[in-house]
């Protein structure tokens, strides 16, 4: 339940902070908030995840469909 409280809250503050420019609609939490918060649940736990290297990110969006 905490990382869903983080994520309401946090999801909360980003539209107040971007209200001028966001339409009115249902949106999901920026990814950014969301990998953060995973992060910060993981550290808590002790546990440590590998980021990948930029070549590992531009090889994983190279992919469009399957293997």
């Amino acid at each position: 339940m905490d990382m869903s409280f983080a994520n309401q809250a946090l999801g909360l503050e980003y539209a107040v902070q971007h209200a001028g420019e966001l339409e009115r609609k249902v949106y999901p939490v920026p990814a950014v908030i969301d990998h953060e918060i995973a992060r910060l649940k993981l550290a808590t736990m002790g546990i440590d995840i590998d980021v990948l290297t930029e070549a590992q990110q531009k090889y994983l969006a190279s992919w469009d469909e399957g293997t």
